[in-house]
């Protein structure tokens, strides 16, 4: 059986927090929690360690987005936004902030589970493209410390690309290394010497 999804409320008004834990008890069988004072709600948060955060605001501005923002860690959890009005501008100053969900009209009960479920599938989306990004930078700059060692046995070897290429290769072969890394040591160690 899949462990219950984990969701904190930050709601300060007691009645608000009931309608939204009840709209979440007739969707699903969810571990809600609520958090109803705003201070220290990163330290809160940290401690319980959701799977997803929904945050009921009546009025927003940018600095509640930004602290908001800051305190519940949308990169390390989706986090959805109610809000009951919005002013030009906020919901992509929202998005841009990480947020994933920026719901303007409020909360209603038959919305909670639809914009939860959307908020958690755009979180999995942008995971998804933060890690390709990452793999891909980090893919070009051993490309680019590769092309540098190559270039390095090349000169001082007098030999062709594809040797010095099986060189680096043989070499990270025989030291249980990956190519960059030993690419690296290389250019790092002719860096020392020159």
């Amino acid at each position: 059986m899949a462990p219950k999804l984990s969701i904190v409320i930050v709601e300060p008004e007691p009645e608000r927090a009931r309608l939204i834990v009840d709209a979440l008890r007739d969707a699903g069988d969810f571990d809600i929690r609520v958090i109803a004072e705003r201070s220290g709600l990163a330290r809160q948060i940290a401690q319980r360690q959701p799977d997803l955060v929904l945050v009921d605001v009546a009025d927003p501005s940018r600095d509640t987005i930004e602290e908001l923002t800051l305190a519940t860690g949308p990169l390390d959890r989706p986090v959805a936004l109610f809000v009951d009005r919005s002013d030009a501008g906020l919901s992509a100053a929202a998005i841009e902030a990480g947020l994933s969900a920026y719901v303007v009209d409020g909360l209603t009960p038959a919305r909670v589970k639809p914009v939860l479920d959307a908020a958690i599938a755009r979180f999995r989306m942008m995971q998804r493209m933060r890690t390709e990004l990452a793999e891909t930078k980090r893919a070009l700059e051993d490309r680019k410390v590769i092309d540098r060692a190559k270039g390095m046995l090349m000169r001082a070897r007098n030999i062709p690309e594809e040797e010095a290429y099986a060189l680096l290769r043989k070499t990270a072969m025989d030291q249980g290394r990956r190519v960059a890394d030993v690419a690296e040591a290389l250019v790092t160690a002719a860096g020392l010497l020159g």
